[in-house]
């Protein structure tokens, strides 16, 4: 069975690529460093910096094989030129309607979401409810918080 793909930009690829080639070459030595200074202590039965080390181990190994497969399902944001539909990796100003402000998102991928600098996901509520639309049109997303009315303005 096929993941769904992981939308990226090409920065944000770089980066998934970067912090693979981080674990895999780096923190897996430093880990077995960690498990061989720890083996040296005696009694592994007793021996909390074993178990602490072999817990870090597989928590690395667990998230290499996450990055591996998240790389294996990755389909690079392109930018379109289009200025008619949101899809992913449009940069948009809305219009809040509850909050009478203008507001600008980029719609990215989930691995590079970051709300504090208006980049959503687009598997948030936000996200979800803008993919598709046109500017003049106006959108209601279910967020935990509550309902929240916008009206499309731009597509930059």
């Amino acid at each position: 069975m096929a993941s769904k793909p992981t939308f990226v930009t090409a920065e944000g690829l770089q980066k998934l690529k970067d912090e693979l080639e981080y674990l895999k070459l780096t923190k897996r030595k430093e880990v077995a460093e960690a498990l061989k200074q720890a083996k040296a202590f005696g009694d592994l039965s007793e021996n909390s910096e074993y178990d602490e080390a072999k817990n870090e181990q597989a928590e690395v190994e667990r998230h290499i094989a996450e990055l591996e497969d998240t790389l294996a399902n990755i389909e690079i944001i392109k930018a379109s030129g289009k200025k008619n539909q949101i899809h992913v990796g449009s940069c948009v100003k809305v219009y809040d309607l509850d909050f009478d402000e203008e507001v600008t998102y980029t719609i990215v991928g989930s691995t590079e979401s970051d709300p504090m600098a208006n980049k959503i996901s687009d598997e948030s509520p936000i996200g979800k409810a803008l993919l598709g639309k046109k500017p003049g049109e106006e959108v209601t997303a279910d967020t935990p918080g509550g309902a929240i009315k916008m009206k499309v303005l731009e597509i930059l």
